[in-house]
């Protein structure tokens, strides 16, 4: 059932925020359907565009802060459906009284983000708005790309059999903000992944036709990507809890906070279904960069019991993995 307020679980990335869109959202705007990018053709050009907005807390995170998130955010959005990223927006909602140096840091670290992804930023908002109304700073990205001819990254390329691939290890993102909130700290220092994957999207496409679609494993984490997927396609997708690369910093956050880490954010990991026979030389093409050298195979599709997402437990049981209902990590990106 609906509620009749919203709550925080509304934009957990879960079967309520899910609820939201369907239900609400887009039948009252007119929205074609629920999609990261969009992709659509001008004069022959396929284009793509996406939208976000970012009101992490802290700002300020080991590896990162709400300024590279953001960049890093629209870069790999727009990336995931293959497309090259021309170009960003910004908008920027600022608290009154928000401190001018930290302000500075993060346009820097914007600027710097903007530069390493080879994207710039063409035009942008600003607002302000009485203490008490912003919790400091929030800020909006939108981004425009270019499909290249011949790229095509639809569920309806998944096939039974395919491969499905991450490129590293997961819930960094998640488990560093974590971290930095309840106070923990870790050597070696655990960081947030964030950082753009245009590059290695742009790699692995030069395979040609081997990967058949890609997904940004940000808000619910690879658990609800993948439960997203089984439910658009119809198949069964299976994991091996094994094989899923999990450095041991997330792990004790989990631990210690009682989450799991296939539902905690990342910010700069692909999850990618592959054609099987081109499986082994994609994971070669993808660990050649910096950003994918833990890149691991998970799983594989299966055509049945349709929509299912399975996990095959290190203590040889199977789990069913679900959308969790509501928030797990609130205000993780």
């Amino acid at each position: 059932m609906m509620s009749e307020r919203i709550i925080l679980g509304h934009g957990s990335g879960g079967r309520l925020m899910h609820q939201l869109l369907r239900e609400m959202i887009l039948p009252l705007t007119g929205a074609r359907e629920i999609l990261d990018s969009a992709v659509f053709d001008v004069h022959e050009t396929r284009l793509a565009f996406t939208t976000d907005s970012y009101v992490v807390s802290p700002l300020f995170f080991p590896g990162g802060d709400i300024g590279v998130l953001a960049v890093n955010g629209t870069v790999n959005d727009l990336s995931m459906v293959g497309a090259e990223p021309l170009c960003l927006s910004l908008g920027l909602i600022i608290e009154e009284g928000f401190e001018m140096e930290k302000l500075e840091k993060i346009l820097l670290s914007i600027k710097t983000a903007a530069e390493e992804a080879g994207v710039p930023v063409l035009t942008g908002d600003t607002k302000v708005v009485e203490r008490g109304k912003g919790d400091g700073l929030f800020i909006n990205t939108s981004g425009v790309g270019v499909i290249p001819e011949g790229v095509d990254l639809r569920p309806e390329r998944i096939r039974p059999g395919d491969i499905v691939i991450v490129s590293g290890s997961i819930g960094d993102h998640g488990a560093s903000i974590m971290a930095s909130r309840n106070g923990f700290y870790f050597e070696p220092p655990l960081n947030s992944d964030t950082r753009p994957l245009n590059r290695l999207v742009r790699d692995l496409l030069s395979t040609g036709s081997a990967v058949h679609m890609m997904r940004d494993p940000t808000r619910g984490g690879v658990a609800t990507t993948l439960k997203e997927i089984a439910t658009q396609t119809r198949l069964c997708i299976e994991i091996e809890e094994d094989r899923i690369p999990i450095k041991e910093q997330v792990r004790g956050v989990c631990e210690l906070l009682g989450l799991d880490p296939l539902y905690v954010a990342n910010e700069g990991i692909v999850v990618a279904f592959v054609e099987r026979d081109m499986a082994e030389s994609v994971i070669e093409t993808m660990k050649r960069r910096p950003e994918a050298t833990e890149a691991a195979i998970i799983g594989e599709v299966k055509e049945t019991p349709a929509e299912m997402v399975l996990l095959k437990t290190s203590m040889g049981g199977t789990r069913m993995i679900e959308m969790l209902p509501g928030e797990q990590l609130p205000r993780i990106c």
